[in-house]
């Protein structure tokens, strides 16, 4: 798992040359944003409840065959894994939001995921479905402009919402 400044060093590194340049401005800009970083993992990680139940939910209301007998949210114990690894996925997005590198994203979440519940018949297209309304009321949350408000940092979020769901989209991609 790597963060802003690991990834910073470990590319240097490689080159074989001192981090400098275009590293370093991206350092500076990645320090500049940290409260709007912050901000942005607290309104995920404080409505994480709130965004896994209403992505779940949409995805059912999109295809009501998931909760039906035999559908792959029915019983309660299938529900219930949903639900859980939909945290799982969310937690995740925001340590890679939090650090500002993705690596953590793909080598504990990601890696095998698709292939995984391929094997338990877990149904891409509405898991997929389903990461994507996360994506929508993670970005509401972040941009404040979902029904609950909070109190953040005052100014341009477009650079963390569209990292943010950079992380999303990346997950979207692993199942399709």
């Amino acid at each position: 798992m790597l963060d802003a400044f690991s990834r910073a060093v470990v590319t240097a590194d490689s080159k074989t040359s001192a981090i400098g340049g275009q590293e370093l401005a991206n350092l500076r800009k990645f320090i500049a944003e940290g409260n709007k970083r912050l901000d942005a993992v607290n309104a995920i990680a404080s409505n994480a409840s709130c965004i896994v139940s209403d992505s779940v939910a949409g995805m059912i209301c999109e295809n009501q065959g998931l909760i039906q007998a035999g559908g792959n949210c029915y019983p309660n114990r299938r529900m219930a894994a949903c639900l859980r690894d939909a945290e799982i996925v969310l937690r995740y997005i925001t340590y890679a939001l939090l650090s500002g590198d993705a690596s953590v994203l793909d080598d504990r979440c990601l890696n095998g995921l698709k292939e995984t519940y391929v094997a338990l018949g877990v149904p891409l297209q509405s898991t997929a479905r389903a990461v994507g309304i996360m994506k929508a009321c993670a970005v509401a949350h972040i941009n404040n402009t979902s029904e609950r408000k909070m109190e953040m940092i005052q100014g341009d979020c477009a650079a963390i919402t569209a990292e943010a769901a950079s992380y999303f989209d990346r997950v979207i991609s692993v199942l399709s």
